[in-house]
């Protein structure tokens, strides 16, 4: 039995920042502290002081001086809303996709250095970190997978070890993401037009919607805005196609299908998350617009069968919390851990 483990300098007008940087939008979320050791007694719901959004922050997508000037946007408004200022905060953890390589966080984390003092905890960490602890509140144990704009499937063992599997990007093959999918969609219609494939309804679909007379006109569409969103925004349509019965809308996803589950399995067989015999159990938190149901084809449940044919014991999580504030947890439930270690020293 012990005493809550206390933050030097903590006070119970300190709070804690999540910021979920993703390759479409960057969220910021600011919580006060929360007095408690164990994520199994936080309050629900959440209470949240401040909440804002913008742009992306992924610097391989819109550069390192919009990233930067998009977080550091996020952070002021969150902190205004909720009534705070930087030398209020006692932790950040900063979930950013792009953040691939140490000298990816190091950049970061220097950016965050020069708006905060030199007591705040900054924990910089890539954004499926975040969307893994708002499935688990907090702890990093399982896998995580991301299927949106872009694609990510991230794991941590009970010892600390974690590895990654896809999240690389559109052009090395991030063929499960929105993305991946509405590109191979666009190619598809390319295809259908000069004859090298055939006929689909993704090509009246997709011409409508952008308002194009022709099909040769989505060469022209597609390489004036280099924009990853602006692509992966066409996913619904490749999925009602799908819906409709289009053969070629159809074996896309199940493309995608195939992609997601692959980079799940991946990362819990170099993890050894299911155990020796792979019956173990572990979670798996789903996050993104790809994995949302549709009517009838439903990504995210295709996926979650896949998963559980290799491994029975994998139980998926649907986060009740947006991944801003899996963020937020982990700074917190990482605070707190670093100064309880620090009081038994």
């Amino acid at each position: 039995m012990g005493s809550e483990p206390e933050t030097e300098g903590c006070s119970a007008e300190g709070v804690i920042l999540g910021v979920d940087g993703g390759t479409t939008s960057t969220v910021c979320v600011c919580l006060p502290l929360l007095p408690f050791s164990d994520h199994r007694q936080l309050p629900d719901p959440l209470p949240v002081l401040g909440h804002a959004a913008a742009g992306s922050s992924n610097h391989n997508s819109v550069g390192e001086t919009a990233a930067r000037e998009t977080l550091e946007q996020v952070i002021s408004e969150a902190l205004s809303i909720a009534g705070k200022n930087h030398s209020a905060v006692l932790a950040i953890c900063l979930g950013v996709s792009g953040v691939n390589h140490p000298s990816d966080q190091e950049r970061v984390f220097n950016w965050m250095r020069n708006i905060f003092p030199s007591n705040v905890k900054i924990y910089v960490q890539n954004d499926a970190v975040a969307a893994l602890a708002s499935g688990t509140m907090g702890k990093l144990h399982g896998c995580v997978l991301i299927a949106g704009t872009g694609c990510i499937a991230y794991g941590f063992a009970e010892d600390g070890r974690e590895a990654r599997a896809a999240g690389a990007g559109p052009v090395l093959g991030d063929w499960g993401s929105g993305y991946g999918i509405a590109s191979q969609a666009l190619t598809a219609v390319i295809k259908a037009h000069d004859g090298r494939g055939p006929e689909t309804t993704l090509t009246n679909c997709i011409l409508q919607s952008l308002g194009l007379s022709a099909p040769d006109e989505i060469i022209r569409w597609t390489y004036a805005d280099s924009s990853w969103a602006r692509i992966a925004a066409l996913v619904p349509l490749v999925v009602s196609c799908a819906e409709a019965g289009d053969q070629v809308a159809d074996e896309i996803l199940n493309n995608s299908v195939q992609e997601l589950a692959l980079s799940v399995k991946a990362v819990v067989q170099r993890l050894h998350l299911a155990g020796e015999d792979g019956n173990g159990s572990f979670p798996v938190v789903l996050v993104g617009g790809v994995l949302e149901a549709n009517k009838r084809w439903d990504i995210g449940k295709e996926v979650t069968s896949s998963i559980l044919k290799a491994y029975p014991g994998a139980f998926p999580i649907r986060p009740k919390v947006e991944p801003a504030v899996g963020a937020a947890l982990f700074a917190w439930n990482t605070m707190m851990n670093e100064a309880q270690v620090n009081g038994h020293r």
